[in-house]
């Protein structure tokens, strides 16, 4: 079992996620972002614009990291000054969640907020970097503290600047 210094949720304290239901989990992912991601773009961020919960959505453009398609997903909107954080939680499932991949393969992408999209360079930071910004995560959604207790993969974290066009 992994255990991060910055974490303050127990494994102990969190419902792990059966293993026989983790496809199932994952269906309802994909099909209830593709439908969120779709609603938001349409109406520029008027509709679905939240989590459950009440927490703000940002879209992501990704190129396939096998297929170069254009991927989209709806993330939690996470500022940190001009960048935005994207924190590869898949809610401290087992595994990464396939944007990840595109995003490492393919740094340059773009973020939808309130219906105005801007281009980015994705970096992945170090584990120093995630547990000083721990703090700030934790501040815009508490949950990943319980996501990160949940799963013994060390929870990637990105760092997207601007970039200028």
């Amino acid at each position: 079992m992994t255990k991060f210094d910055y974490v303050k949720t127990r494994r102990e304290d969190t419902k792990p996620y059966p293993e026989a239901q983790l496809p199932l989990i994952r269906f309802f992912l994909r099909w209830a972002t593709r439908l969120q991601v779709a609603v938001f773009r349409a109406t520029k961020g008027k509709l679905m614009n939240k989590f459950i919960g009440g927490f703000p959505v940002c879209v992501v453009t990704t190129r396939g990291a096998k297929s170069s398609r254009i991927r989209r997903v709806a993330l939690i909107h996470l500022p940190h000054g001009d960048n935005k954080l994207l924190v590869a939680s898949q809610g401290g499932m087992p595994g990464n969640p396939a944007w990840y991949y595109n995003v490492k393969a393919n740094p340059e992408i773009q973020i939808m907020v309130d219906g105005a999209e801007q281009h980015y360079r994705a970096r992945q930071i170090s584990a120093e970097e995630k547990a000083a910004l721990w703090p700030h995560l934790l501040s815009l959604y508490p949950d990943f503290d319980e996501y990160q207790a949940r799963t013994d993969r060390d929870i990637p974290v990105f760092s997207c600047e601007p970039i200028k066009q």
